[in-house]
């Protein structure tokens, strides 16, 4: 999930360079469906178009165009088309957090003060452990996806999260196990089909 930018886009001069969606930490943005329950933001060939970048990251505009039978340009313009409206956030390396020496994640739930929002979300903002933010509802105010490089890491981390006088009360939960990981394609598949 964590965010990355490669410096060129399937959209760069050179279109056999590498190129591709952002992976677990690339979509941000999402199109809501109509109301009327269709769906007007993709169609078949942008969801064959969506797979064939998340599967082969570093294929060009022009691979991309040969491998399903479409004019160069009309890829340009489903591309175009699709980050213009936030379906695809971004383009570059999907990064594993263990790779990088932090193997332990944590989801850690905020109960914040009152008037206090802004401020905690620029004080954790500051924090390179944690990798996401949601305001959510229920019994806390915000969740964290934090990592760690130990379960003793975990515990300086976990200070320095709520280390802030905006943050009145938190619980935290450790990953055992990520049997599911983040995954965009079944709902992709699920959407270009409708």
């Amino acid at each position: 999930m964590p965010p990355a930018h490669a410096p060129s886009s399937p959209g760069s001069p050179d279109p056999s360079g590498p190129t591709g969606p952002q992976g677990p930490t690339a979509p941000q943005g999402t199109a809501a469906a109509p109301a009327g329950g269709g769906n007007d933001t993709i169609d078949a060939l942008d969801g064959r178009l969506i797979r064939l970048l998340a599967e082969e990251p570093r294929i060009g505009v022009l691979e991309c165009s040969r491998r399903l039978q479409v004019a160069r340009g009309t890829v340009q313009a489903r591309l175009d088309r699709l980050q213009a409206k936030g379906v695809i956030g971004g383009f570059g390396p999907e990064v594993d957090p263990a790779a990088i020496g932090y193997p332990v994640t944590a989801f850690a739930t905020l109960e914040i003060s009152q008037g206090q929002g802004a401020d905690v979300r620029a004080h954790l903002a500051r924090v390179p452990e944690v990798l996401e933010l949601h305001t959510i509802t229920g019994i806390g105010d915000m969740l964290v996806r934090i990592v760690a490089r130990s379960n003793a890491d975990l515990q300086r981390v976990i200070d320095r999260v709520v280390g802030f006088d905006g943050i009145v009360r938190s619980s935290t939960a450790i990953v055992l196990e990520n049997p599911v990981p983040y995954r965009i394609l079944p709902l992709v598949d699920q959407a270009a089909a409708e």
